[in-house]
């Protein structure tokens, strides 16, 4: 059956309507000043305004130093533990860590051997779609985003399940985990249903009940299923780092917006899918391959220090790539000095890097974000100082592994959707209020005109 294409339906009415809208919606930015507003919820250094409580995840970047906070290396925790220990932990017994990790966010205390043996367990025996649920729902009218895909088949999957409207923390605990186990099938099964409709062929792998969550991504998206062990763990070490970082962050806190309404998992979760698919948020790797691909293009001499800075300076000039005057991967919302998740990965980067034979790739990034830096710092008035945030190589790794662009954002969900649950379960557990911030109204009170007068 033929798709109607909305895009092409607009008419001049819709365009002269739009236009109207542009005229009468813009506020004056001198009253966001004038009556102290926190334009996104930040104050005029940056910082976040206080907004709740959490146990989950901890994000520092200052500590405070004769009773003045200073910018610091940052750090992440995830239920009081640091991530590079964690991480550390999983590399020195040399195994894959991420349902540990969503073992420790969702019950708030590290796995003895046992439990996260029927962790795991559990977690396989929920990787299962509905009966024909790939055949009628993934693979009819499939989206060139797999973000809609996967906010798509959440919401479908509330009219599976007879107790979807039932927020007690059993069974919300057992919608996060069934979820959780179903967004690495979704999002690969999603995929290959996109490509199938455009002609290519189609491999619908089922899970491998004895593989991890991020071993069974490589195994269900590769045509011959086979993948090496560093493959593995750097995937895995990926969906670690990025399944936490704070209640804050935009996604997250939509979990918790959306939470308190009383909703369901389902409309929570698919609210934070919406959230994480905009490119201020989960789509930044992306675009920075994209910037890498046109460096390359424009600097044929990777080892050119000074015509790498031209280039940098050209992108803050709006001048260069995508004329927006960023230099993607750089800078982040809390992280002044480091984003830990950056350093935990650059070496591992660096080691797939040479089992890849992209090494000159990767010594072109290190050197890309140590210039940066410095170049930022010299054209910009910033309040803090600008590192290279997790985003800057992450869409790196992907390319190596030989993940396809359109899965990189679903891998932050699959990463992410362990942070949300634990979120969804402590706003649940502890809110007894719709959260509902305010807005000042600035328009001033107007006479009603009949239309006979208009």
């Amino acid at each position: 059956m033929a798709r109607y294409d909305y895009a092409q339906a607009a008419c001049p009415l819709i365009d002269r309507l739009a236009e109207t809208c542009k005229q009468e919606f813009p506020i004056n930015p001198e009253l966001y000043t004038k009556y102290d507003v926190k334009r996104g919820l930040r104050d005029l250094n940056g910082k976040g305004v206080l907004a709740g409580l959490t146990n989950i995840g901890n994000v520092v970047a200052s500590k405070t130093v004769d009773g003045v906070s200073v910018p610091c290396d940052g750090k992440l925790y995830y239920r009081g533990i640091d991530v590079e220990e964690l991480v550390a932990g999983f590399i020195a017994d040399d195994r894959l860590g991420f349902e540990e990790t969503i073992y420790l966010l969702l019950f708030g205390q590290l796995p003895a051997s046992q439990e996260l043996k029927d962790f795991q367990a559990l977690l396989a025996e929920l990787r299962n779609l509905p009966p024909i649920f790939t055949r009628d729902v993934i693979m009819k009218a499939p989206s060139d985003n797999m973000m809609n895909t996967l906010a798509k088949c959440v919401l479908t999957l509330y009219s599976y399940d007879s107790a979807a409207n039932d927020i007690s923390i059993p069974n919300v605990l057992r919608q996060c985990l069934s979820l959780i186990s179903l967004f690495p099938m979704i999002s690969v099964y999603g995929y290959q249903a996109y490509h199938f409709k455009a002609g290519q062929s189609l491999i619908i792998r089922q899970p491998d009940k004895n593989l991890s969550l991020a071993e069974n991504i490589l195994y269900m998206l590769r045509e011959d299923g086979k993948f090496t062990p560093l493959e593995a763990k750097l995937l895995d070490m990926a969906l670690v780092l990025h399944a936490e970082h704070g209640g804050g962050n935009n996604s997250t806190f939509t979990v918790h917006v959306v939470s308190s309404s009383g909703t369901d998992t389902y409309s929570a979760i698919a609210a934070a899918l919406g959230s994480l698919k905009g490119p201020k948020h989960g789509g930044a790797n992306i675009k920075v391959c994209q910037m890498f691909d046109d460096l390359m293009e424009h600097v044929k001499d990777w080892e050119d220090e000074e015509a790498l800075e031209v280039y940098l300076r050209s992108l803050l000039h709006k001048e260069g790539f995508d004329h927006s005057g960023l230099i993607y991967g750089m800078g982040h919302a809390v992280y002044s000095i480091s984003d830990p998740r950056a350093r935990v990965f650059k070496s591992f980067v660096q080691k797939l890097s040479v089992e890849k034979n992209r090494e000159k790739e990767y010594e072109l990034y290190a050197r890309v974000e140590r210039l940066a830096s410095e170049v930022i710092a010299s054209e910009r008035k910033i309040y803090k100082g600008v590192c290279a945030n997790v985003d800057f190589y992450s869409g790196f790794v992907y390319r190596m592994l030989g993940l396809p662009e359109e899965l990189f954002t679903p891998i932050f969900a699959i990463a992410r959707i362990a942070g949300w649950s634990a979120h969804r379960i402590e706003e649940l557990i502890n809110s007894n209020k719709i959260i509902r911030p305010a807005y000042k109204a600035i328009v001033d009170p107007r006479v009603y005109i009949p239309m006979s007068e208009r």
